[in-house]
């Protein structure tokens, strides 16, 4: 049995730098070649990776918005007709850069979550460390995190669907069930939604079951006119031919109509009127404005050629009493004579006037009562 020998004593290298016993410049060589070179290896590459991804991204994402094709760069997209084309529709460039934008923070701040957690599995790997169990606590940990914000991951996924489908963007009406108005902003969990009122919705994505856009592609300007029973239906149809083209004449409001205006049959019949509806299409957004012009066309154009509205008859008769009419004015002859015409009963509908046009002597008051009945003889 051979003695134990003196314990080594650690020594100094020539730099002064502690090295233990048995490691020398080689040794320390293979061991920087070893761990730290793998872990800085893999963060390096992971690093230049998530650049890569990153810039493809934006790329990818600023041709989008900006309305210009990724391979045809210096051609189309920056000729005077790509110009032309990117500002034609100002509406459409901002939602579809607002939709690209987002969707393009989304897509970075997938590939950094997926690049940074697979090089730590790989760094930890690297260090000997087992990561087995990590990643069956991760899996436990995400079937949990999912349980508990199912409501979350709803609005995420629904939000990322909704833009993808681009069922509506910034500055459209819309109607969501529990709020409608202007679309302000739209973010992957929440779409915000200002109302006639002034109130801003804030409506998670998620509990959307349905969603109207007002403003996407085109729309319809709608106006309804109800008329007096006993006019003419085909008069009263070139009337309000008459007050859409006066709007189609417009120099503004014309331009945004696409079509020619409709005027359909009889779309209301009752016992005093008949209603009529005036249609047309115009641009997104310009249906409201259009459909109030329509309005006050019409409205000018049966005043001017003497056709009441529904249950404006009486109105109608003794507002062209007061106003007498002029000799250049439609009906100046037939209203010649309106003074001459005993007042008609109130209380009498058109249908009593044309079965009995005699009209019935209203009762007499009591006072007038009394002043009739004789006096007696004294």
């Amino acid at each position: 049995m051979t003695a134990a020998g003196p314990t080594p004593e650690p020594t100094s290298s020539p730099a002064g730098d502690y090295v233990p016993q048995g490691w020398g410049p080689d040794d320390l060589w293979d061991w920087f070649l070893g761990i730290p070179l793998r872990v800085t290896l893999i963060v390096a590459i992971s690093s230049i990776l998530l650049y890569l991804l990153h810039r493809l991204i934006r790329t990818v994402t600023n041709h989008v918005a900006e309305g210009s094709p990724v391979f045809e760069r210096g051609r189309l997209g920056e000729s005077p007709i790509g110009s032309a084309l990117r500002v034609a529709d100002p509406l459409a460039t901002a939602r579809r850069a607002q939709r690209a934008r987002t969707l393009g923070s989304v897509l970075r701040s997938v590939a950094s979550i997926l690049v940074w957690s697979i090089a730590a599995f790989l760094v930890l790997d690297a260090l000997g460390v087992n990561i087995a169990p990590f990643i069956a606590s991760a899996g436990v940990i995400g079937v949990a995190v999912g349980f508990g914000a199912q409501s979350l991951v709803k609005d995420f996924l629904t939000g990322l669907f909704m833009l993808l489908e681009d069922q509506y963007g910034v500055g459209d009406v819309v109607d969501v069930g529990p709020a409608s108005g202007t679309v302000e902003a739209v973010t992957m969990r929440i779409t915000k939604v200002r109302d006639a009122d002034g109130v801003l919705w804030y409506v998670p994505n998620g509990t959307m079951v349905r969603v109207g856009n007002k403003t996407q592609g085109w729309a319809n300007a709608v106006v309804d006119v109800d008329v007096d029973y006993f006019q003419d239906v085909d008069r009263v149809r070139d009337l309000l031919r008459q007050a859409a083209r006066r709007v189609q004449d417009d120099p503004v409001l014309g331009t945004y109509l696409q079509g020619e205006p409709t005027v359909t049959a009889i779309e209301k019949l009752s016992f005093d009127a008949f209603g009529l509806r005036l249609k047309v299409r115009t641009a997104p957004a310009m249906q409201w404005e259009v459909a109030r012009a329509l309005r006050v066309a019409a409205r000018d154009v049966l005043q001017e050629e003497g056709v009441p509205l529904a249950g404006q008859r009486d109105l109608w008769d003794r507002h062209r009493a007061e106003v007498p009419a002029t000799p250049d004015e439609p009906g100046a002859d037939a209203e010649a004579g309106a003074a001459d015409t005993p007042a008609r009963d109130p209380r009498r509908t058109p249908v009593e006037e044309v079965v009995d046009p005699a009209p019935a002597e209203p009762d007499p008051t009591p006072a007038a009562r009394r002043r009739r009945a004789p006096r007696p003889k004294e």
